[in-house]
């Protein structure tokens, strides 16, 4: 009986420690994907102050802000470590204003954005604003940001060069 315990017991250790590789025999990561990755998007309209639209599902998300309806909220950075989100404004003459839950601008009273791109800055309140392309040459810097929470805050920057 004890080998048969301390066979088990080998067998779930080894399984603690595994690798999944998907397109490679050979991971090098927890999860290590050779190949292409498809991410499920989603697309959101704003909504109006006070009411904004959550944005609680999907990883590439278009916002759509409207006129009176340019509100969109993060879930809890602290709630949700690690938690990426590539946020795009399709708007060609509405910013979208993005705010998050349990946060405000001012330190250490709660969830805060903190910009990793020296070119993009939080706004009043703990919101960050992405501007339309309103030139329609696609070249805002804050047309799309992603947000990644460090289980504390979240981090946003402009993706691309």
């Amino acid at each position: 009986m004890k080998k048969v315990v301390l066979l088990v017991v080998f067998l779930c250790s080894l399984m603690s420690f595994s690798q999944v590789g998907v397109g490679t025999t050979d991971p090098k990561s927890t999860l290590d994907i050779n190949g292409n990755l498809s991410l499920k998007v989603v697309s959101l309209n704003g909504g109006p102050g006070g009411s904004a639209t959550a944005i609680n599902d999907g990883t590439y998300i278009n916002l759509t802000p409207t006129a009176g309806n340019l509100e969109f909220i993060l879930p809890d950075a602290t709630i949700y470590p690690g938690r990426i989100y590539i946020l795009r404004n399709v708007s060609d003459n509405q910013n979208a204003t993005i705010y998050t839950f349990g946060g405000n601008a001012t330190p250490g009273a709660g969830v805060e954005f903190f910009s990793g791109d020296s070119r993009a800055s939080a706004g009043p309140n703990g919101s960050v604003s992405m501007t339309p392309d309103t030139a329609a040459d696609g070249g805002d810097i804050t047309k799309t940001l992603l947000f990644i929470s460090d289980g504390s805050n979240w981090t946003y920057g402009r993706l691309g060069l």
